[in-house]
């Protein structure tokens, strides 16, 4: 068996889908790993220490890709629709290929996977389950984000976060107010508070004020509509009605007026990122206040957002609406995902025959995967008219078919 860890090549990421202590890990379970030169240089991870951990150091992607029975990556293939080479052409027909890949984004790209054969696993599409806490890819990443767009809003702050007694007076501790009190806005919510700030967050379900609170932050809501709970059956986040909507934004736009920073965090998946600040409240706030918009990759959450930018609104707010806020502490949010893509990998393991054993009917491994043997398989990606296919007798092993001679696109 084999495992391949190939370099990122999308912009803005600087992750690395393995590191040192998971490839012990693989090759105790009977792997080998290949890994291609440089793909933990931007993570701190340099190929000696890959290769000290008893990896194979490949000078070329190809090198790396070639035999590989499941690839791990962070971010999906690059193909010739992202105006780049096809980022399959490497790949092995039939071998698995784990990594995000924003399948509700990006459809034609899971649809090339099904042309290749290859058995795609969507980490970000596991299910909320217990069992799954230890491979949740989304909350390691979250939480490194709330914590960064806290650490960035602060450097880009032209004044103190907490409360400071000096012989020429006293510096008022900054106000703090997260929009959104999921993973990355709990996060955010205990680094202010750990930096001395006033914090104070909202959200749309009535269970985040529990959770809040503890944190030490004031809770800012309005009463939700009859026994609306303002969550999904997983404990999402969902969309409210539009007179909730109104009377939020009503309460939310009187609170901003008197914040320093704030901190944005709303995102819906497979759809653009639903507005939190709109432009009379950007216009309401104080000249240096700050927002820092983690959904910029969808969007932003604020109407001024420029995607991958800082800028200052006319009335002097700053504006960080910056891509891949984990990926700028590559070093821990590496260690935390190579971690969730091990312990998704040991799933599939029968460790004491050293070999793949994968029980296609586990709702962690129905869940997650998008395509296998040339079909799109998971019901969330298929019309409302089809079901899944039935898993093939030998769909751990892939198809010996010589028609199939096309690659993804």
């Amino acid at each position: 068996m084999k495992i391949a860890i190939a370099k990122e090549r999308r912009p803005h990421e600087r992750r690395v889908a393995g590191t040192p202590d998971t490839i012990k890990r693989y090759l105790q379970w009977g792997f080998e790993v290949t890994v291609e030169s440089g793909a933990g240089e931007n993570a701190a991870i340099l190929d000696s220490a890959y290769a000290e951990a008893g990896a194979t150091i490949a000078a070329t992607r190809a090198e790396a890709l070639a035999g590989a029975d499941i690839i791990l990556k962070v971010q999906r293939p690059r193909t010739q629709d992202d105006g780049d080479e096809d980022g399959l052409s490497d790949i092995p027909e039939g071998a698995m290929l784990v990594a995000l890949h924003n399948p509700y984004g990006d459809p034609i790209g899971v649809e090339a996977y099904a042309r290749r054969n290859l058995i795609a696993f969507a980490m970000e599409m596991l299910p909320r389950i217990s069992r799954a806490q230890s491979m949740d890819v989304l909350s390691s990443q979250s939480n490194l984000a709330g914590y960064k767009a806290v650490i960035d809003g602060a450097a880009n702050y032209g004044r103190g976060m907490p409360m400071l007694m000096t012989a020429a007076g006293r510096i008022n501790p900054a106000k703090v107010f997260v929009m959104g009190a999921g993973v990355a806005g709990l996060q955010a919510i205990a680094t202010a508070r750990r930096m001395g700030a006033i914090v104070s967050a909202t959200d749309v379900r009535m269970a985040a004020k529990e959770e809040v609170e503890s944190l030490g932050a004031s809770f800012v809501m309005v009463e939700p509509d009859g026994d609306d709970t303002g969550q999904t059956e997983g404990g999402y986040a969902k969309e409210m009605s539009d007179d909730y909507k109104r009377r939020q934004a009503e309460l939310v736009a009187e609170h901003i007026k008197d914040q320093d920073i704030i901190v944005t965090t709303a995102l819906i998946p497979g759809r653009p990122a639903p507005v939190l600040v709109n432009d009379d409240m950007v216009a309401s706030m104080k000249s240096g206040s700050v927002i820092v918009d983690i959904a910029a990759e969808q969007g932003g959450n604020c109407t001024q957002s420029k995607p991958g930018e800082i800028h200052t609104t006319d009335n002097g707010v700053i504006i960080l609406a910056e891509y891949n806020l984990p990926s700028r502490l590559a070093a821990d949010s590496s260690a935390l995902y190579a971690r969730n893509l091990m312990n998704f990998i040991e799933l599939m393991v029968d460790k004491d025959e050293k070999e793949l054993a994968i029980d296609w009917e586990d709702e962690i491994i129905a869940g997650t995967c998008l395509t296998r043997d040339r079909k799109i398989v998971h019901s969330a990606l298929l019309p409302a008219d089809e079901t899944p296919p039935a898993p093939a007798e030998t769909a751990d092993e892939p198809a010996d078919d010589d028609t199939s001679s096309e690659q993804g696109a």
